[in-house]
């Protein structure tokens, strides 16, 4: 993984917001309806090669295909890729998406935010059989699309997003093994293959793991933040054993308090999972930062050392507001964790995906490419003051 040594290096969390085109044709294969499937892969590779070229010309340093090879979300995608579930409707009025002490506190502001937008999903994913990898062809495909797009631009690297084992198929239930522990340790050796294939493709692996934050305002209360604390230490250990034998160097870690525009007073913060955080055997770690619910939390490197040879993104661009944040205020995000962890520690990033699936964004795209290049300009003023 490549570091900021002469300048500071730029790069986002990886969803991007997918064409019009595309999400034709990403309709029907949700809603299992015909379509053209040669002209729906020659869309899916022309898009990929578009928003790579894109992304080169704003000068982001450290791409990604988009996300655009998944026609569901970004952790739900995985319900194409593993064998042992079955989709069921969720009963009324039993909708995980709906649960969380954030949801409750403000009831009357999340009936609006439905009403207007809809609840995430309306399936639940049930585990029925033993779990295996069976993605090898599609991820093949995402692999050979984003290779053709990369030949021809000029960018520092390359990395495909995929979800971590605690954020495979959130609020999944379990009817086959003994119990969730049983489960999501073979999640976690399912998905080794395609963490695997990823990296022996030559492109960095990004790990998104929402659900290790999410889970505190799922969680707590009833339950103790003791136990919130042991259920993420599981987490940790599977995704190390996941990712056990592959190198660190070429493996993001993501982590983020979701990416609902909501109010997240119930959030967990920072300081009192970080150490678990670290604990995660990867070369970089990739953690919101620019809301203004956690932007603060860029004083918990005052006091925690970022381990030596690993990597800060710190997000200092919001994928959640339309406000386009100034240069200014980029560089001066960037300037101070520098200051605190070392320039060539730091590469700038997003907060998360602008698009958390195919028809789920956050800002227009258009925003989107202007926030992109206001992360670019302001690490280049970043960079005249660190580097001067």
């Amino acid at each position: 993984m490549k570091r900021s040594t002469d300048r500071i290096l730029t790069t986002h969390v990886g969803s991007l917001i997918r064409p019009p085109a595309l999400q034709e044709f990403l309709r029907a294969k949700q809603a299992s309806k015909p379509y053209d499937a040669a002209a729906y892969h020659k869309c899916l590779t022309d898009s990929v090669a578009d928003v790579v070229h894109k992304q080169a010309e704003v000068g982001v340093d450290v791409v990604s295909d988009g996300e655009f090879g998944k026609s569901i979300s970004w952790s739900q995608y995985v319900l194409e890729r593993l064998s042992g579930f079955e989709r069921r409707p969720i009963k009324p009025g039993a909708n995980p998406f709906t649960r969380g002490v954030d949801r409750k506190q403000f009831a009357e502001f999340y009936a609006e935010l439905d009403a207007r937008e809809g609840v995430a999903t309306t399936n639940e994913a049930v585990c029925v059989g033993p779990i295996s990898y069976t993605g090898e062809d599609e991820l093949k495909r995402d692999i050979d699309n984003f290779k053709s797009a990369l030949k021809d631009v000029d960018v520092a690297e390359a990395f495909l997003p995929v979800a971590a084992p605690a954020s495979v198929i959130p609020d999944r239930k379990n009817e086959y093994y003994k119990n969730d522990e049983e489960l999501i340790r073979a999640i976690g050796a399912a998905m080794r293959t395609e963490y695997r294939m990823i990296i022996d493709a030559g492109f960095l692996l990004q790990l998104d793991d929402a659900r290790a934050a999410v889970t505190y305002d799922r969680m707590v209360p009833p339950a103790s933040f003791a136990d919130y604390r042991n259920w993420l230490a599981l987490q940790v250990e599977v995704l190390n054993e996941a990712i056990s034998g592959l190198p660190p160097d070429r493996i993001r870690y993501h982590v983020c308090w979701g990416s609902w525009p909501g109010p997240h007073t119930t959030d967990v913060a920072l300081k009192d999972i970080v150490d678990l955080i670290l604990s995660m055997n990867v070369g970089a770690f990739v953690i919101e930062g620019a809301n203004p619910r956690h932007e603060h939390e860029w004083r918990v490197w005052e006091s925690v050392k970022l381990p030596r040879s690993k990597i800060l993104i710190p997000g200092v661009i919001s994928h959640a507001t339309n406000v386009v944040e100034h240069p200014e205020l980029v560089a001066e995000r960037i300037v101070r964790l520098a200051r605190l962890v070392g320039r060539e520690n730091i590469i700038a990033g997003t907060d998360c995906g602008f698009a958390q699936g195919p028809f789920h964004r956050r800002v227009h795209p258009s925003i989107m490419w202007a926030k992109l290049d206001a992360l670019v300009e302001g690490a280049r003023l970043a960079s005249a003051r660190l580097y001067a």
